[in-house]
């Protein structure tokens, strides 16, 4: 392909179009089939047949109404932005990435964009990429854990189940550590100071890709709005399976079988990483997430999510609801670059040739592979290559034919080539495509299989070959396959339909677009966020960092008037569909914690025990170090003398040991009484929750649930947050459960039999006499359960108050150094004063 038609930026020159090409309509045969049939070694396997399979098709189904509608609480009064993309705030906004450079580098352009709207952005990612994210413009955190060590594991365990070589050499536990570490480190990266400069920083908003698993819960601590970002499906849809998911041939509903996948995965991942997130769930002052509402967490609560992929390839699947978007892929400004001499004179000396690199793949046997792809160079008869060594340190002496290169951007390197072979990365597959190269894609793990697929799919190069699967023959038959007329002229019309894509532009518009901006907003300084709610008599205002420390240098604002403003309040609730299995929940939950308490009863005493009894290092060491007195160092000193000094310096010492193991003794009982104490008190207090608050609950909720399975919409009281909203609800749930009950047994035979004669009033008498026995039941139980759920609620919050104060804290200290920063002048002051006080006296 001829160099000169390309533009300075990396992409084609192409025709000019009054409107960008058609994309082609999502079908759901065809890709259905090519994702299902996938069988990379490591993949997960999903037996629709199994019972965990039908029975999650079944919770699927009972969940398809709440899926459609906002749960209560989280997205209430929640306005979207009337201009599309617009947002005059100026936020902090943190972006939290775990993966590979490939996954760090679109996000760095996101930022870049976000800054352009005065936001102040920070990016929280591994410490390896530091310097990659400063020499951007954009902050830098460090979240922790070894990009290196997580795409080696995943190499080797490509789906989601380790192999059992890896659970012989510990790497499970290794990755579960550094998932625990990372998610401190996102937590950090939303509240503490800056770590090279050392400005404090708060998090207004949260952007995220789905492996950080901080995210939502971050935002749940902060009150804060959370928006997910990612380049492979992770919401649930009937249009395709899930990309790391084998569907065995079942006689389920196809469609169904491919909501189902998600929630296969979905699950495995939360019951291999749920308890390491619920550990640091607690260590925040949140409560634990259940195991039934852990796994769909984000798709429970609406949370808004872009798809960095272009609609050429995958467009939005017809049952994706409104608050998710595809944007395109994300692509940063061309990096200025001048090649070395040698890849130069290499590129200038023979035929365009061809790519091929495998970037932040860590590979066991670098050498073999390396053999592999030069057999194959050579198979392929006047191909040329450039190899790039990667992370793996492919490579040896280049030669006419092959010459290996390290780090070089994308944006430049592939104008200069005829095809592109990678492993299927969503950032390499995007610059490989969107500059109408011919990809084959050799996938190692993750969503590099999908994306081989979609290219095949759309004809820019043959099917994906895995990688354990890649020999020489197999490469060279796809490099060939690049070559041809066919392969070019499909990877250019996907070209020319990206071309209209705005990836980066499009995300933030989709995230602005998504921000509750209409409880955001401080009445003082309208382009800051509220962060902070003043409530003084009747009066309340919603202020920013800035506007609250203003007034409080000014003498006008008393700080315990002061509460954190909940911007975007997120609850968690066990949702219960039924009485039967609501209770059944309610009481295994409580006798496993009960069962736990028990053994803690038992453990930790022993613990203390055996604490008691290891002996102190320190005092033996100064014991046996006694220095020696100048009788015994002297090899004259006879027998008795000897016997008579050792007993002068050690009987002192026996009797202080023995003082000390008595003390010890009294210590170590006291400690295990303690302990013992602690472990009963957490039993009692298990049993009397789970029988007073948390089964009566589940039978309350799982009652006024009922009506759903015959079509009947439950009212909706809101959440429960506290003791008066518990109070609330019961109330409202007793009167209206009693009357609608009563009422409804007689009122349901009557509408029906005018809706469908008498077949609608034998209906009508089955729902009046079934909301009979369960709306009478939900008010009863519920005027006793909604309120002391609620009374629980307020003193957990009451006790876990140690990251509220840390919140506070920091967000007084960034205000502080926020003002420092602006210099408001004395007319901008005495104008927010002024406004203050009109608003106050309204």
């Amino acid at each position: 392909m001829d160099r000169s038609t390309r533009h300075d930026h990396g992409k084609l020159a192409l025709p000019d179009e009054s409107a960008p090409p058609p994309y082609s309509p999502w079908t759901d045969g065809g890709l259905a089939v090519e994702s299902g049939d996938v069988q990379a070694d490591g993949r997960i396997d999903v037996d629709l047949d199994s019972r965990f399979a039908r029975t999650l098709a079944r919770v699927i189904e009972l969940q398809q109404e709440d899926l459609q509608n906002p749960p209560p609480g989280y997205l209430e009064e929640r306005t979207t932005q009337e201009i599309p993309g617009g947002c005059d705030i100026h936020l902090n906004i943190v972006i939290q990435i775990v993966g590979s450079r490939g996954d760090v580098q679109p996000f760095i352009a996101l930022g870049n964009k976000l800054q352009k709207y005065g936001h102040r952005v920070r990016l929280a990612t591994h410490n390896v990429f530091a310097e990659f994210v400063v020499q951007s413009g954009l902050e830098f955190f460090p979240i922790g854990g070894d990009p290196t060590e997580l795409m080696a594991f995943m190499v080797k365990n490509p789906g989601l189940i380790p192999q059992m070589k890896s659970l012989r050499a510990g790497e499970v536990q290794k990755k579960r550590a550094m998932v625990a570490e990372m998610l401190d480190g996102c937590w950090k990266s939303c509240i503490e100071d800056d770590p090279m400069t050392n400005v404090p920083f708060v998090a207004d908003a949260i952007i995220a890709n789905p492996p950080s698993f901080a995210h939502i819960h971050c935002a749940q601590a902060l009150s804060i709005p959370v928006h997910l970002m990612f380049t492979m499906p992770w919401s649930s849809t009937r249009a395709f399976p899930h990309p790391l998911a084998n569907l065995r041939s079942s006689t389920m509903n196809p469609r169904t079988a491919n909501s189902v996948s998600y929630g296969v995965v979905e699950w495995l991942t939360w019951q291999g990483l749920g308890d390491v997130i619920n550990r640091w769930r607690v260590s925040i002052d949140l409560a634990p997430v259940s195991a039934t509402e852990g796994p769909l967490l984000a798709e429970t609560l609406k949370v808004p999510f872009t798809y960095c992929w272009s609609p050429a390839l995958v467009p939005k699947p017809q049952d994706w609801p409104a608050h998710i978007d595809i944007c395109g892929f994300f692509f940063r400004d061309p990096p200025t670059y001048k090649p070395p001499s040698a890849l130069q004179i290499f590129l200038d000396s023979g035929p365009t040739p061809i790519y091929i690199g495998f970037g932040s793949i860590v590979i066991d046997d670098p050498q073999k592979l390396t053999n592999i792809l030069e057999e194959a160079v050579a198979r392929a008869a006047g191909v040329r290559a450039i190899i790039s060594r990667g992370w793996s340190k492919l490579g040896g002496a280049s030669s006419p034919h092959i010459h290996y290169i390290d780090d070089c951007p994308h944006e430049w390197l592939f104008q200069q080539v005829a095809a592109v072979v990678h492993h299927g990365g969503a950032g390499t597959t995007a610059c490989g495509l969107v500059n109408g190269r011919p990809t084959t894609i050799v996938p190692f793990f993750g969503d590099q299989q999908f994306w081989g697929n979609m290219v095949a799919r759309a004809g820019a190069g043959p099917r994906p070959i895995p990688h354990a699967s890649l020999n020489d023959r197999n490469l060279a038959e796809a490099i060939s396959f690049c070559l041809t007329p066919e392969a070019t002229r499909s990877a250019r019309d996907i070209a020319l339909k990206m071309q209209y894509d705005s990836g980066v532009a499009a995300a933030v518009q989709s995230f602005h677009r998504h921000l509750p901006l209409n409880r955001m907003r401080c009445a003082l300084i309208p382009s800051q966020p509220a962060v902070w709610k003043y409530r003084k008599t009747k009066q309340s205002l919603h202020l920013s960092k800035t506007a609250v420390q203003v007034l409080i240098n000014n003498n006008k604002l008393d700080a315990k008037h002061l509460q954190c403003h909940d911007i975007n309040p997120i609850y968690i609730e066990n949702r219960r569909w039924d009485p039967l299995t609501g209770v059944l929940s309610a009481s295994t939950s409580t006798g496993s914690h009960m069962l736990k308490s028990t053994g803690e009863m038992i453990y930790k005493p022993y613990k203390e025990y055996r604490r008691g009894r290891a002996p102190n290092p320190p005092e033996e060491s100064s014991r046996h170090s006694l220095p020696l007195p100048p009788s015994l160092a002297s090899p004259a000193s006879d027998t008795n003398k000897r016997l008579e000094v050792t007993r002068q310096h050690s009987e002192p010492g026996v009797s202080r040991v023995n003082s000390d193991r008595s003390q010890i003794s009294l210590t170590t009982m006291g400690n295990m009484a303690g302990a013992s104490l602690k472990g009963f008190g957490k039993f009692t207090g298990t049993y009397f929750k789970g029988v007073v608050v948390d089964i009566p609950h589940a039978a309350a909720e799982g009652f006024r649930q009922v009506p759903r399975l015959y079509g009947e919409e439950p009212k909706n009281y809101g959440t429960v947050r506290d003791w008066k909203s518990g109070a609330a609800m019961g109330g409202r749930n007793f009167v209206d459960g009693m009357t609608d009950g009563l009422t409804g047994f007689f009122t349901q035979p009557i509408k029906g039999a005018r809706e469908d004669g008498a077949l609608g009033a034998v209906k009508g008498f089955a729902k009046g006499t079934l909301g009979l026995a369960t709306k009478l039941p939900s008010a009863g139980i519920g005027l006793v359960a909604y309120p002391f759920h609620g009374i629980t609620k307020t003193i957990e919050a009451a006790v876990r108050s140690k990251t509220k104060k840390i919140i506070v804290n920091a967000r007084l200290r960034d205000g502080y150094e926020e003002t420092r920063r602006l210099q408001l002048t004395e007319e901008e002051e005495h104008c927010i004063l002024q406004r203050f006080a009109a608003l106050m006296h309204r």
